[in-house]
């Protein structure tokens, strides 16, 4: 076994949190859990084996195991590492997770998060969940993993998405993101195409009118905030914008008598 399903859109079922402590009373062990996922944590080196596949177990490896596998450990003396056992949701798409892999730079927040919910757990269950269910999206994303039946998103589409989302207040050109993702122009464009279906433009503008419209369906924030906080102080050009992309102006959406229902998507051209 190398790779594992799993899927992450909903809160993991912690059943245990904690320090494992192993190879003192034997130099191995052969267990499985029928029902629970594992997550390890390891700071120590080892052989391990599931079901047919052997894997090395190295100090900054993290391994994601899925129930009812059998696990063989082969330990070369006192071996300690932080565990979570856990249930996983059944919506959403799977995610395909390597089994055992380095955490490199992630090691020192990954370590962070878990001993966070080992810290909370068990008088603090919500938020012990809360930092495994940030630590299994930590380990999804390490190898940047592919949803099953696409591919992976470019690493620059990625870091083009994630400034698009911190700056949507503030004045915003595709050469800024480009340069901000570490390429190009023309060759974010056309990225940013393939993986998203939208421009980078369009994206932007999108992303700024789905947030006008929840703040001004959701909070009593003045317009001219709301339209500042968006990215367009101009309240005319803001005005215009929300009859284009959202089908009625702030104040009708505001009120409710928009024709557009609350999460239908912006059409845009």
């Amino acid at each position: 076994m190398d790779t594992a399903l799993a899927r992450l859109d909903e809160p993991p079922g912690v059943a245990a949190v904690g320090i494992g402590v192993h190879g003192c009373a034997s130099r191995a062990d052969v267990f499985s859990l029928p029902n629970l996922w594992q997550l390890h944590l390891y700071g120590y080196e080892a052989d391990l084996t599931l079901d047919d596949t052997t894997h090395t177990i190295r100090p900054g490896r993290v391994s994601l195991v899925p129930p009812g596998t059998t696990v063989r450990y082969r330990y070369r003396g006192r071996s300690e590492h932080l565990y979570v056992h856990l249930r996983l949701g059944s919506t959403g798409a799977p995610l395909g997770i390597p089994v055992i892999q380095d955490t490199g730079t992630e090691l020192a927040p990954l370590t962070a998060q878990l001993n966070s919910a080992l810290s909370a757990w068990p008088h603090s269950p919500a938020r012990a969940t809360a930092e495994v269910w940030a630590a299994l999206w930590r380990v999804a994303q390490l190898a940047r993993p592919s949803t099953v039946g696409t591919s992976a998103t470019h690493p620059a589409v990625e870091t083009a998405l994630a400034v698009i989302e911190a700056r949507l207040a503030e004045p915003l050109s595709v050469a800024e993101i480009a340069k901000a993702a570490g390429i190009s122009h023309n060759h974010l464009t056309r990225l940013f195409r393939a993986a998203t279906g939208s421009t980078v433009v369009g994206h932007l503008r999108t992303r700024r009118m789905e947030r006008a419209r929840h703040f001004l369906q959701a909070t009593t924030l003045s317009i001219p905030a709301i339209a500042a906080s968006v990215g367009i102080p101009d309240l005319q050009a803001f005005n215009k914008a929300c009859r284009r992309d959202l089908g009625a102006s702030p104040r009708a959406i505001r009120g409710g008598s928009e024709n557009q229902a609350v999460g239908q998507s912006t059409r845009l051209p």
